[in-house]
């Protein structure tokens, strides 16, 4: 992504258009439910998946309910993020966890195929194929915020509860492919089963940072004919939100402050673009008692908000924290940036650079999820639901003080009017207050698939494993590499209805969860491959 655009510039490449690709993740919003605007029926046949399907799956459990966690805790001590110093072919985590797949393979009686950013683990034979796409790299952690290691498996410090990064996005499910894998190979070789398809469980090691290595893979690779991802929510997800950033730099102001005057002269928060931060900090020049007292009026009345405050002399330093989240579902989390600029929303701050700043969230963003105060930005499509608008990182430079925003849009609206609509906004606000460096909107399209022929099995599957009645398709607000692979929809891991903890610092998945996971997935691979 660029972040050098000049305002009013926008240019629709393959490059920019590869957004999708680049933070998406993912994860999932579930929006109201139209159907038929998408051309499909709104009920899909949910027979009883089949004997030997539930024969094998509950034996993935039986047998493997200990095996699964032991490998999974493995996994999530490789720190599989991206860092940009180290070129990813020399990152000894990621070299790690891949020679770790090799050997997991090797073990469980697979054959492993290593093509750089991606890795293939399979069985079977035959001209026809089933795919299982995941990704093994996983979002930055702040260590600080973890009651122990993020990269060291915690299954004691909450009870029912398997803690650390990638449990949920997306080591657990890898896990849960390996083992459903597993159950069905174990199954041929007793003659329970004869597969006709060919099981492949695809690894990318760049879903979190860079789709484009993928998308090389592809162009000479040929893929499954049919493919799951499990890297969203269930029941199955059949299309994603577009994702898009706004990023925007006041530059360095020197208004004429008198000693006595209040003013902001640091404001800062967030980690990374595709979370929502729980953490922001403002610090207040020549502050007095009232504006203390006058902020912590405004702050009382906002929900699951922590404050902080310190005085050195007459700077008063307020640290706020919120509930960190993925950012494709702000529902989940309380934005500590967008809380405290409204705290501060006292006034109209004097025109320094954090207060520019200040001003410039509360008057286009406010505390809003879905962009109503971005000039006519907002709108809402009746199956993807609305267009979230979050600021989700806010940095010191040298150039100024830059804000980074994360879109989600549904359908409904063509890219080139909601960026005209946004540019129009801003423009708008420079011309009342200051002048904005380096604009620059980047928006992807949104994605559906309305015609994958394994929806009715996966659904059927589902709603067998949790008793919920005719489940049907849903719409999300990330993106997953569903959109890069024929016939590929998403199946878990995360349950409708529960918050998805990926992208937090507080990642988690159950252990009930992770062995459900298991027991729908050897099911679904059961009736698809045999």
């Amino acid at each position: 992504m660029s972040s050098t655009a000049t305002p009013l510039a926008l240019t629709f490449t393959s490059t920019s258009l590869r957004l999708a690709a680049m933070r998406l993740k993912r994860l999932p919003v579930i929006a109201a439910l139209s159907l038929a605007s998408l051309g499909i029926g709104s009920c899909f046949a949910t027979e009883q998946p089949s004997a030997l399907a539930q024969k094998t799956a509950r034996y993935a459990v039986q047998k493997y309910d200990k095996d699964i966690i032991k490998t999974l805790a493995k996994m999530v001590s490789f720190n599989t993020v991206a860092n940009p110093a180290i070129p990813f072919e020399q990152n000894p985590a990621h070299v790690g966890f891949k020679t770790y797949l090799q050997s997991e393979a090797a073990r469980l009686g697979f054959d492993f195929a290593d093509h750089g950013y991606v890795v293939v683990i399979g069985f079977g034979k035959g001209s026809e194929r089933v795919g299982v796409i995941t990704h093994g790299d996983v979002q930055p952690v702040d260590p600080t915020k973890w009651k122990q290691s993020p990269f060291q498996l915690d299954a004691k410090s909450e009870p029912g509860r398997l803690l650390g990064r990638g449990t949920e996005d997306d080591k657990g499910p890898i896990a849960s492919g390996l083992y459903a894998m597993k159950a069905i190979k174990d199954s041929t070789e007793g003659k329970k089963i004869a597969l006709s398809k060919r099981i492949e469980l695809y690894v990318y090691m760049a879903e979190e940072s860079d789709w484009a290595p993928l998308e090389d893979f592809l162009k000479t690779h040929t893929p499954p004919q049919i493919n799951i991802t499990l890297d969203a929510e269930y029941p199955v997800v059949i299309a994603e939100k577009g994702y898009g950033t706004v990023q925007l730099t006041v530059p360095p102001q020197h208004p004429n402050i008198t000693p006595n005057d209040a003013h902001l002269s640091a404001f800062g928060g967030g980690f990374f673009g595709s979370q929502i931060p729980e953490d922001a900090y403002v610090n207040i020049s020549n502050a007095t008692p009232e504006i203390e007292q006058a902020i912590k009026q405004r702050a009382a009345k906002q929900n699951k908000m922590q404050y902080t405050y310190r005085w050195q002399d007459r700077e008063l330093e307020i640290k706020a924290r919120g509930v960190s989240a993925h950012s494709s579902k702000p529902e989940d989390g309380v934005n500590a940036i967008a809380m405290l600029a409204d705290a501060l929303n006292l006034r109209t701050w004097q025109e320094t650079t954090a207060g520019s700043m200040v001003n410039l969230i509360n008057d286009l963003l406010g505390t809003s999820l879905y962009g109503e105060k971005f000039g006519n930005a907002a709108y809402h499509d009746n199956f993807m639901g609305s267009m979230s608008v979050a600021p989700t990182v806010i940095k010191q430079t040298a150039e100024g003080i830059q804000l980074g925003i994360n879109i989600r849009r549904p359908q409904g609206k063509p890219a080139t009017q909601l960026q005209q609509e946004m540019q129009e906004a801003l423009d708008a606000w420079q011309t009342k207050h200051v002048t904005l460096r380096d604009v620059a909107i980047e928006l992807s399209d949104p994605w559906i698939r309305n015609d994958a022929p394994q929806v009715p099995t996966l659904l059927s599957v589902f709603s067998h494993y949790t008793g919920i009645k005719n489940p049907q398709p849903i719409s999300i607000g990330g993106g997953t590499n569903s959109r890069l692979f024929p016939n590929a929809v998403s199946f878990g891991p995360s349950m409708p209805g529960k918050v998805y903890s990926g992208h937090s610092e507080h990642e988690f998945i159950s252990t009930k969860q992770l062995l459900l996971n298991l027991q729908m997935y050897t099911a679904v691979l059961v009736e698809l491959a045999k």
